[in-house]
């Protein structure tokens, strides 16, 4: 799809409305470069202010003019969607707007959902900037077409991928990779990416999780629309007020041109609008400069936000080549009839789709993401992480780096703290067999991409005491004294687990209830006699003596029960003689 410069907008559309006489708004019409002059741009200027409510203020000169628009700005193309709203109000559905489409102000209704959903997240998060959600919606309208009119999954995710044109410096920004290649699939130069179209570093620092599915993905309209408002908002603008509106949007792309096009569809769908079904080509603009899938090569959004490196103030862009005097511009090739273009192709493809991209784009979890194990032994469980593309396919031959991180003695195979493993043909890379060492503690398996901006998975993983599975008395001697009288054997047992001593377990020794007459381990302060004992330790060989033990006065066989902690436990018969 292709896109027309924001600087030539306002005489592009002044000669699509001096050439096309038509009851309604502007119309606008592919643009051909070179046409166009001083009082064309008048014209079209004096009919967008026109289309403007009370209280919406164009500033001049790209805002320069007004307190506070001249600072945190973004270093922008100069590319988006010119079309302008009709100047008549919006109509409600079954009606008919003069000189154009009853869907203009209709907003596929995901996306529609989407703005909504996140100016109202912002206003209780920062009650004092004012945020409109029809504000995210003129943005959405001419960085994406409302997602390509709407071409998202159940989630609010783009079916294909928004991108914008390579920003190498050749028209547009020059702005290196910086996420790998994880959003925008280029590895070498960024590209802005989503319906909101965010360059990739100011995704990083801007992105937002707006459908709560503990991801943050700029292809995701919910996601997108909460990361644009935060973005709107920041260092305390006041969005209510003319010049706070102003410096907002020219954060957004510093481009009078775009500002005045975006204020112009905000107060349009401040008057009115209504959802209509998603995937609706209709509510797509009919110039060209919406955000599109395909290769580095075609030309499309292309600045959301750039690294703070090149976001200095007042930064021109480099300008695009111009044509030479008295040379057209080339007309696009027109679509097939009946072949309309499917959403996330070009606007000039024929209805061709774009490549898919077949590139690592991030890194997910596979499985479980707890493991516990016994110190002194090995987990039982792996990690296990995806690495899969733009469209959830997962990428064969990608090196993955799992990493043991925190104070631990676990270690995989031979000690090492890290290890990396190939992924196989689903994707999916499983880390070695984990030791657990002999410290108890918590920690963590990190996996990530070497050289890839995708992220970072983390796995927690928990190394816990040892426990007995099984108690045993040290000794065979019966166990037997007369009335009033002391044992002579002490009662001895030892812990262990898979038949190796478990040290510092904790055991519980105890008579029944009913045997209040029965043997006992001494008295207490008021001579009461003591039946049973907690909080016995064993030593570090796993055994563990029990104190002297007096047969009472009530002659029988009575059962003593030791209790390790985990449940292991033995019983042991004591018999007093008469």
């Amino acid at each position: 799809m292709a896109r027309i410069r924001g600087r030539h907008a306002a005489r592009r559309a002044a000669t699509t409305a001096a050439g096309h006489r038509r009851r309604g708004g502007l119309r606008s019409a592919r643009y051909r470069r070179g046409l166009g002059g001083t009082a064309v741009a008048a014209v079209v200027m004096a009919a967008l202010t026109a289309s403007q409510a009370p209280g919406v203020e164009l500033a001049g000169d790209g805002g320069a003019d007004r307190p506070g628009s001249a600072g945190d700005r973004t270093p922008g193309d100069d590319e988006y969607a010119t079309e302008l709203p009709p100047l008549e109000s919006p109509h409600p559905p079954g009606t008919s707007e003069p000189g154009g489409s009853e869907n203009t102000s209709g907003i596929p209704a995901s996306v529609l959902a989407a703005y909504q959903k996140a100016a109202r997240s912002l206003a209780s998060r920062t009650p004092g900037c004012g945020l409109r959600w029809e504000l995210l919606a003129g943005i959405g309208k001419v960085e994406s077409g409302h997602a390509r009119g709407g071409a998202v999954d159940k989630d609010g995710t783009t079916l294909r991928p928004i991108l914008g044109p390579v920003l190498n410096g050749n028209g547009f920004a020059r702005i290196k990779d910086t996420d790998g290649g994880r959003w925008d699939s280029d590895t070498t130069y960024d590209r802005a990416v989503g319906p909101l179209q965010f360059i990739p570093s100011t995704w990083d620092r801007w992105g937002a999780d707006g459908n709560g599915d503990g991801r943050k993905d700029p292809n995701n309209i919910h996601d997108a629309a909460l990361a644009a408002g935060g973005y709107l908002c920041a260092d305390g603008r006041d969005l209510s007020t003319g010049a706070g509106l102003d410096r907002a949007v020219l954060s957004y792309n510093n481009s009078s041109d775009y500002l005045r096009t975006v204020l112009a569809w905000f107060e349009y769908y401040r008057k009115g609008t209504h959802a209509v079904p998603d995937r609706d080509l209709s509510v797509l603009p009919t110039t060209p400069g919406v955000g599109e899938s395909g290769s580095g090569s075609s030309p499309g959004a292309g600045r959301r936000g750039a690294d703070p490196a090149d976001d200095r103030p007042g930064k021109p862009n480099r300008p695009g080549k111009p044509n030479r005097p008295g040379e057209p511009s080339k007309p696009g090739k027109p679509d097939k009839p009946g072949d309309p273009d499917e959403p996330g192709d070009g606007d000039d493809d024929g209805g061709k789709p774009s490549p898919e991209p077949t590139g690592p784009h991030a890194i997910e979890r596979v499985g479980a993401g707890k493991f516990t194990a016994v110190a002194g032994e090995d987990f039982t469980g792996h990690p296990v992480v995806r690495v899969e593309t733009a469209k959830g396919k997962g990428v064969k031959g990608v090196e993955v780096r799992f990493e043991v991180r925190g104070e631990t003695e676990a270690a995989f195979e031979g000690g090492a703290r890290s290890a990396t493993v190939t992924t196989d043909a689903q994707g999916d890379a499983t880390a070695p067999a984990l030791g657990a060492g002999g410290r108890t503690g918590d920690f963590t398996v990190r996996a990530t991409v070497p050289g890839k901006k995708l992220g970072s998975v983390d796995f927690t993983a928990s190394v816990t005491a040892p426990r007995a599975d099984t108690l045993a008395r040290t000794s065979d001697v019966a166990l037997e004294a007369g009335k009033g009288g002391k044992f002579a054997e002490a009662v001895e047992v030892k812990a262990t687990r898979k038949g190796k001593a478990v040290a510092n377990t904790t055991l519980t020794a105890t008579f029944g209830d009913e045997e209040e007459a029965g043997p006992y381990f001494g008295k207490d302060e008021q001579g009461t006699p003591i039946r049973r004992l907690a909080d016995l330790k064993t030593g570090a060989d796993g055994v563990v003596a029990l104190p002297e033990l007096f047969a009472g006065d009530r002659p029988g066989t009575y059962t003593l029960t030791l209790t390790a902690e985990g449940g292991a436990g033995v019983q042991v018969k004591v018999v007093v003689k008469g």
